[in-house]
């Protein structure tokens, strides 16, 4: 069970990203009832043994006691006799002093077992009655201003506009706003002012089944789940045929690698992907994309150390899976972002510039300065 929710809980971004998160949501629900029935039942059944045994105890010892003191006063029991005799039925406590540690037990499982039932009946995001399509794969954040916790803003007044087909950066230090930005865009949280829309529409006008199929999502840290490699990658379109998995694997670079072990596409990675490189896990990560084949694209650039060959492949594919879609990539190395259609600085949940590479340098600002910052290292 413990690990059901660990899995669960660290794939959650994945999961809702790629529409998945309904279908693992009622698994775990299934499970988390069936847990909490259990532990509750058994702790029950704890109580009621341990309480009727320990007023028993009680009972028998008070008895006890009393009987022995007459038998003192009568003069047919030593006195030192007596208080030995008090001291050896204390031990008949530990049975009682048991119940009690079994009780907090059951008052902990119960307590838990609340907390888990207050993150599944959460409400979740209200949808449209009568939902609304986009005419376009073009994003607008307009004024968009929002808050992880009251008064503290993680991002405000933030507009801009990424025509379609052409590719955003986001730049900017850790605690910018620059991940905050694409989970507005999938809608983990609502924007408190402002509005997002795609292609004319607002994503709160929109289905969330339509929305999160409108995007595609490939994370830095990338999230396997203890299945199939196929599996996997079919977290991408669940209807997908062997044959569009196989495609979606040769655009990713990962195919020639799956085809080396014993049992290909069946073979079972391990929690996590354990079994794998860095480099390939990404490139699983991207197989998905391109199996969803969404029209916008959220690309969190990895910033761990990969070998040169995987990162190669990896480059490729990525080369290949930003063709013909709006992009927003979260960057971490300047460097790559050279030919970006458009920069955009953050700063404190705020845009502080924006432009093209050449043209933020020029201005010598403060994009200026973190490339700057990124060329000495």
């Amino acid at each position: 069970m413990v690990s059901l929710f660990v899995e669960y809980v660290k794939g959650i971004p994945l999961l809702k990203a790629f529409s998945t998160s309904r279908k693992i949501d009622e698994k775990l629900e299934k499970a988390t009832v069936h847990f909490g029935e259990s532990s509750k039942e058994l702790s029950r059944y704890k109580a009621r043994q341990l309480s009727r045994y320990g007023f028993f105890v009680d009972l028998s010892y008070g008895v006890m006691a009393i009987t022995g003191a007459i038998f003192v006063f009568s003069g047919k029991l030593a006195l030192m006799t007596y208080f030995l005799y008090i001291i050896v039925s204390k031990e008949v406590y530990k049975p009682f002093n048991a119940m009690e540690t079994y009780w907090m037990n059951y008052l902990s499982v119960t307590d838990s077992y609340c907390r888990i039932r207050k993150i599944l009946d959460a409400p979740i995001i209200e949808e449209p009655d009568k939902p609304l399509q986009p005419s376009g794969s073009d994003i607008e954040y307009r004024n968009v201003g929002f808050s992880y916790e009251e008064d503290e803003f993680a991002m405000r007044n933030v507009s801009f506009q990424a025509p379609a087909n052409t590719l955003t950066a986001l730049v900017g230090e850790s605690g910018s706003g620059k991940t905050t930005v694409t989970n507005l865009l999938l809608r983990f949280w609502d924007v408190e002012n402002g509005s997002i829309q795609i292609g004319g529409t607002d994503i709160r006008s929109m289905s969330y089944d339509d929305l999160l199929g409108s995007v595609s999502i490939v994370m830095q840290n990338v999230q396997l789940f203890a299945d199939t490699i196929e599996g996997n990658i079919r977290l991408g379109n669940a209807n997908a045929t062997d044959e569009e998995i196989i495609r979606a694997a040769q655009k990713a670079r990962i195919h020639d690698f799956i085809m080396t072990l014993p049992q290909g596409y069946k073979t079972v990675i391990g929690e996590n992907g354990a079994t794998l490189s860095g480099g390939q896990r990404q490139r699983i990560s991207i197989a998905r994309a391109f199996l969803k084949d969404a029209p916008i694209l959220v690309l969190d650039e990895f910033t761990s150390s990969i070998d040169p060959g995987n990162e190669v492949l990896i480059q490729e594919a990525i080369t290949d899976l930003i063709k013909n879609r709006t992009v927003l990539v979260i960057a971490h190395h300047l460097n790559t972002i050279r030919s970006a259609d458009q920069i955009l600085v953050f700063r404190n949940g705020e845009i502080v510039e924006r432009g093209r590479h050449e043209e933020l340098l020029k201005k010598n600002g403060y994009y200026n300065s973190l490339f700057k910052a990124q060329s000495i290292k």
